[in-house]
C-alpha cells in the first residue's frame, strides 16, 4: 500500500520530537487522522502560532511573548540573585519549589564538546553581561549533576571568579524523605562531603 505523502510528511514531521521513534510518529499519526482530528487542528494552530509568537526574553533568555519575561518584570524579583539553569523547564522546576526569589538565566543547554557545543552555543557572552551589570551581587550555578552540567559549571564559575562576581553551586544530596539503605553510594558520599553544622 502507498503512503499518502502528506501522511508521510506528518510521520516524518513527528519524529523530530524527542525520544519518537518511527513506529511511535506513525502511531500518533495515525491517532491524530483517525480518532482525534479536532486534536490535530488544534496542536497544528497552536504550534504554528507559538513559532510565530515565542521568542527569547532579552534578559533571562527563556521563552516569552514580549520582549522581556514576567519574571524579568516583577519587582517582587531579587534583582541581587541570578540563578542560572540549562533549560526553561529547569527553571519552571526551580519556581515551582518556591526556595528562590531572585532573577534567572537560561542557557538553553549546556557545554558538550563531543556534540560541537561550546560557550557561543550557550549565550555566554549574554550571561557574563548579565552578572556584570552591577545590580547582581550573587550568581547561583543550578545547572544538572551530569558530567555535562558539572563542566558548565565549572567554565562559568571561572569566567565570574575571574570578574570578582560571587559564585555558589546548588548544593547535591539526600531527597527530602530518602532513606539512607535506598540511596545510591555516590549520593551518600556526595552529602557526607557537603555536610554543614547543624
Amino acid at each position: 500500500m502507498n503512503t499518502p505523502s502528506s501522511l508521510e510528511e506528518l510521520i516524518e514531521s513527528l519524529r523530530c520530537l524527542p525520544g519518537v521513534g518511527p513506529k511511535s510518529a506513525q502511531r500518533m499519526a495515525y491517532h491524530l487522522l483517525q480518532r482525534d482530528q479536532r486534536g490535530a487542528t488544534r496542536l497544528a494552530a497552536a504550534l504554528s502560532r507559538a513559532v510565530e509568537l515565542i521568542r527569547h526574553c532579552q534578559k533571562c533568555n527563556s521563552f516569552t511573548e514580549h520582549d522581556v519575561c514576567a519574571l524579568c518584570r516583577s519587582v517582587k524579583r531579587d534583582a541581587s540573585m541570578l540563578c542560572v539553569v540549562e533549560t526553561p523547564a529547569d527553571l519552571l522546576m526551580m519556581e515551582q519549589a518556591q526556595c528562590y526569589h531572585g532573577l534567572y538565566f537560561v542557557l538553553m543547554g549546556r557545554l558538550s564538546p563531543l556534540d560541537g557545543i561550546g560557550p557561543k552555543d550557550i549565550h555566554l557572552d549574554r550571561l557574563l553581561q548579565r552578572a556584570t551589570d552591577g545590580i547582581v551581587t550573587e550568581t547561583i550555578l543550578a545547572t544538572n549533576f551530569t558530567v555535562e552540567g558539572e563542566a558548565t559549571s565549572h567554565y562559568i564559575a571561572e569566567l565570574l571568579r575571574t570578574r570578582g562576581i560571587r559564585t555558589t553551586r546548588i548544593a547535591r544530596g539526600l531527597p527530602v524523605g530518602g532513606e539512607l539503605e535506598h540511596v545510591d553510594s555516590g549520593t551518600l558520599a556526595q552529602a557526607v562531603i557537603e555536610r554543614h553544622a547543624v
